[in-house]
């Protein structure tokens, strides 16, 4: 029975492992792997990958991430290839083969096949001399020394390394067709990722009310205003929607608690000067950040320097998007 203590040991041991594979690859981001990005960035077709075993699940990510940042990519099981899936492949295809070994049946099968086909091959492999590195036209190397398993068996440091050289050709493309941060949102339109991208303060003031007193109006206005649209807050404006001000709840507080004759006071008596506003085409996101560093529950939205509506906090929350 292994203690707690081995078993740390174990966990740290392979990390170790599979950290110094990755710090090993460096070396191999090279002029090969220059002409790679190049001939995919400059291909009027689309990637495909392939691989058997495990690194068939590594080209499974190296897809979805190549296609999330731009590169037009589809997956194509080694084994299925050669049983009718061949057809994937169309004629300015680049094709990205993954094997650790470079030399199992299948992948030695569909190379040849390729290369009928007049493909540009990429081989992603940890073997230089293999079958599949010779017939390959650009390599991608993903060489390790050993697995981190302890009887240099199990798919770890390979796969791992195969995964990181994905990860690094795709971002490559990324910087060399100019990807942006708007161009991802196009990408990921759902989840929290997309709507920092894309959600907009117009997105989410619409759906509240408009709470807005004049300077002149009594504090049973200002209450009542302020009760009925539930934003915590009423905008002080004149009647071109011009802001003068804001009064929030902490301000009647304030106002309570100086036990000034408030029957007297209009809504000018207690409101807050130069309040924070944002622009209704900002990001939901920047809303977010402004509130939070000025601790803060609502800002005044504007268009063209007038008062138009007010988002709080709660909405963004809602979204899920921080």
């Amino acid at each position: 029975m292994k203690t707690y203590q081995e078993i740390i040991a174990v966990g740290k041991e392979v990390v170790k492992h599979e950290a110094n594979t990755i710090e090993n690859l460096i070396k191999y981001i090279d002029q090969d792997f220059a002409k790679c990005v190049d001939l995919i960035f400059n291909s009027k077709g689309r990637v495909i990958v392939t691989g058997i075993g495990k690194s068939a699940n590594i080209s499974q990510k190296i897809v979805a991430t190549l296609n999330s940042t731009g590169t037009p990519a589809i997956f194509m099981h080694a084994a299925d290839a050669i049983h009718g899936d061949l057809g994937i492949v169309q004629k300015d295809d680049v094709v990205i083969c993954l094997s650790k070994s470079g030399d199992t049946p299948e992948i030695k099968v569909l190379v040849s096949l390729i290369k009928t086909m007049k493909n540009k091959i990429i081989a992603l492999v940890s073997n230089k001399k293999s079958f599949l590195a010779q017939q390959a036209d650009y390599i991608l190397n993903a060489y390790i020394k050993n697995e981190a398993c302890p009887n240099n068996l199990a798919p770890t440091s390979s796969t791992t390394a195969q995964l990181v050289m994905g990860d690094a050709l795709a971002i490559a493309l990324l910087k060399y067709r100019n990807f942006s941060s708007s161009d991802f949102a196009k990408y990921h339109p759902g989840g929290t990722l997309g709507k920092k991208l894309y959600l907009r303060v117009s997105d989410l003031f619409s759906n509240n009310e408009k709470p807005k007193v004049s300077e002149n109006d009594s504090i049973d206005d200002v209450i009542m205003e302020m009760t009925s649209k539930r934003l915590g807050a009423t905008v002080v404006a004149d009647s071109n929607d011009k802001i003068k001000g804001i009064i929030t709840d902490g301000d009647l507080r304030r106002m309570l608690y100086s036990k000034k004759n408030v029957s007297a006071l209009v809504a000018k008596d207690i409101m807050g000067f130069n309040p924070r506003t944002i622009n209704e085409s900002e990001l939901a996101v920047k809303a977010f950040e402004i509130m939070e560093s000025n601790n803060i529950t609502q800002l005044i939205v504007v268009s063209d320097e007038k008062y138009v509506g007010m988002i709080h906090i709660h909405d963004i929350l809602k979204e899920g998007i921080v």
